[in-house]
């Protein structure tokens, strides 16, 4: 078969058989008495090998070591082609990535998008001093888009610049809420931890809707930074978190000043001073969290609390009833 016939046949061009040929992985079996190559069939079973091994990513060099290498065995070389797909995978993903987020920033021009360019390299930087610049900087005329910002914000370890990032997020528009519920989910505790801090500096009711989820967490670190975040807003259904946390001693004195927040009115003093002294007088209540108890009932206004303290004065527990009687002097002398 004529080297023109193989080509329709085969789909490889004229041209690419006779490069293969000068590379030695295809050699015509013989030639026409007018000097024309002539391909046989195991030539044109040949070509179409190594058109399949071409189509895993194998390059000519491979190829021809596989197809004549009779002690050649693939597994390395599949292993490695994986190994070079994932990488090459792994890096078209973070192109598309950055172009979507370039996109998102809407730049008027070529200067807004090296602008974003040079932003969102500045996040990924190792420099933490970097880092903190971008964060700072990124509410500027061409805003860092809001995805690059969460996922800065969910993976950052230094303090200041999570701080930074954090007061981005929360000048950054109504999409950033939902992507950082999202990291609430995850199955890592440090960025869910570092889901709920973003959250709580969020403005809004969206914000606040994703707090009152997070309260049904099984992270108890997330449920407390969740009530906290709540109980400064005025959000009721935070107490019974605030509560267990004095009691369990996690952020017991923030605890304490979030339930003195919510006591804004009588009624609602009344009935957390009411709900302090009834798990004060469970026998259940360690002496440690009694303490703690009673310390909380220092910032409920209103007469229950001052009511509670001179019962807890008199309390069995010397250290229950010394702390009350303190307290109580210090109400007096307000």
């Amino acid at each position: 078969m004529l080297i023109g016939e193989v080509a329709r046949r085969s789909g490889v061009s004229a041209r690419m058989l006779r490069h293969y040929e000068s590379l030695g992985l295809v050699r015509p079996s013989g030639r026409t008495g007018s000097g024309y190559r002539e391909y046989s069939e195991d030539d044109i079973r040949r070509i179409f090998h190594i058109e399949s091994l071409r189509s895993l990513g194998l390059s000519l060099r491979e190829i021809g070591r596989a197809l004549d290498d009779p002690g050649f065995t693939p597994s390395s070389l599949v292993a490695d082609l994986i190994t070079q797909t994932r990488q090459r995978i792994a890096a078209e993903t973070e192109l598309l990535t950055r172009l979507d987020r370039i996109r998102a920033a809407e730049p008027a021009g070529w200067e807004d998008v090296l602008q974003v360019v040079a932003l969102l390299q500045a996040l990924a930087s190792k420099n933490a001093d970097a880092r903190q610049r971008a964060a700072l900087s990124s509410a500027g005329e061409v805003p860092v888009p809001v995805e690059a910002l969460v996922e800065a914000a969910l993976s950052e370890t230094e303090p200041n610049v999570a701080g930074a990032l954090r007061w981005a997020l929360a000048r950054s528009g109504d999409r950033g809420p939902a992507l950082l519920a999202k990291g609430l989910g995850s199955p890592t505790a440090a960025v869910r931890e570092r889901a709920v801090r973003s959250l709580a500096e969020m403005p809004g009711a969206e914000a606040t809707a994703h707090l009152r989820a997070a309260l049904a967490s099984p992270d108890s670190v997330v449920r407390g930074h969740a009530a906290l975040a709540l109980g400064a807003r005025g959000v009721a259904d935070a107490v019974p978190t605030l509560i267990d946390m004095i009691v369990e001693g996690r952020n017991d004195t923030d605890a304490a000043d979030a339930l003195s927040v919510l006591a804004g009115d009588d009624a609602t003093a009344d009935r957390l001073a009411a709900g302090l002294l009834d798990l004060l007088a469970r026998p259940t209540t360690r002496a440690p969290a009694r303490g703690r108890l009673t310390q909380a009932l220092a910032g409920i206004p209103g007469t229950r609390a001052s009511h509670a303290l001179v019962e807890l004065s008199r309390d069995t527990d010397r250290a229950v009833a010394l702390t009350a009687t303190y307290l109580l002097r210090l109400r007096d002398a307000r």
